[in-house]
């Protein structure tokens, strides 16, 4: 039997969907292979939930202290969305420790948290992405910068975050001040992407067995004029369609080039890239390196399309990275 640390919650606003996560994954994990132990991290409390105890841990050797011993813990189930479980402080802890954890590692995590160093390096794999701009928070003049590079509507979104939070969609120059204000209480700096008309369409991989396995293509198709936060997370306002209803040979592609990234970024877990697709092929969105795996999260609904069930996901999740560790 492994113990096994769950580590939820974070410091940014995707919070609460990162302790729904890990709920889930609490709920669904192998009783017959593993124990796991649910741990919040918040600034500095990091508290596990044990018994009708909160106990801190104890961060010199991320143990647990209990009865008068110490709970040590054989792999880490990172749940933690945004910072520091998807952005590489978290990962670097862990190697220092010794300690194996189920996402990706300090370079690729820190790397795909920047939404404009990625698109950098996707790009110049030969992938399509749409036009943008990478702003900072004490840059002159911001607004007249991203009039004369871009063409409206565009995206306005913090450069490191997900979930949506702090995104907004600008149609008209007058809305521009009311978007960056919004993003940036959420980052210091800010990316700006051109709108680019076509199907919003999302893949899951993940390595197991030494075999890189591209999950049934989804579609995203929201009830608003973008997929939000809202839209993601309250019931009703977005429709997720799984298998996408598009052609066997789109979704192949789809597929091929999703396994053909995560390889590319060394990835590790279970990741989830976005795309647009029209007529010119896929333009990259953005990857997810700590998805989300609660009910309503895609990633759940695209194992069970594929066949799997949750539990089978983690386990192949906590296999994966104890054999490479």
């Amino acid at each position: 039997m492994l113990n096994v640390a769950i580590v939820a919650g974070g410091d940014s606003g995707e919070y609460e969907i990162s302790v729904r996560s890990a709920r889930q994954v609490e709920l669904n994990l192998d009783r017959t292979k593993f124990i796991p132990y649910l741990i919040e991290i918040r600034k500095d409390k990091w508290i596990c939930y044990l018994e009708g105890n909160n106990i801190n841990i104890d961060k010199n050797d991320f143990s647990l202290p209990f009865r008068n011993t110490k709970i040590r813990f054989d792999v880490v189930f990172n749940a933690i969305h945004g910072n520091p479980g998807e952005n590489g402080k978290l990962q670097g802890y862990f190697d220092m420790l010794g300690v194996p954890y189920t996402s990706c590692d300090v370079t690729t995590s820190a790397l795909t948290f920047n939404k404009s160093f990625c698109k950098q390096v996707v790009k110049s794999f030969g992938t399509l992405t749409s036009k943008s701009i990478h702003l900072f928070r004490h840059q002159n003049d911001i607004r007249t910068s991203i009039l004369d590079s871009l063409v409206l509507p565009v995206f306005i979104k913090p450069n490191n975050g997900g979930s949506s939070v702090g995104m907004s969609k600008v149609n008209e120059p007058e809305d521009l001040e009311d978007a960056l204000l919004k993003a940036f209480r959420e980052d210091e700096e800010i990316l700006v992407e051109e709108f680019i008309e076509g199907r919003e369409l999302t893949c899951g991989v993940l390595r197991s067995g030494g075999e890189i396995i591209a999950f049934p293509v989804t579609e995203i198709i929201s009830g608003k004029e973008f997929f939000d936060y809202e839209a993601k997370y309250q019931a009703g306002l977005a429709r997720e369609v799984v298998p996408a209803d598009i052609p066997p040979g789109v979704s192949e592609e789809c597929r091929n080039l999703s396994r053909f990234l995560y390889e590319k970024l060394n990835c590790r877990g279970v990741v989830l890239f976005d795309y647009i697709y029209n007529t010119a092929g896929f333009h990259f969105l953005e990857v997810n390196t700590v998805p989300g795996l609660s009910e309503q999260s895609i990633i759940p609904k695209m194992v069970r399309a594929y066949g799997w069930t949750v539990q089978e996901l983690f386990t192949k999740m906590i296999g994966e990275c104890v054999g490479r560790g």
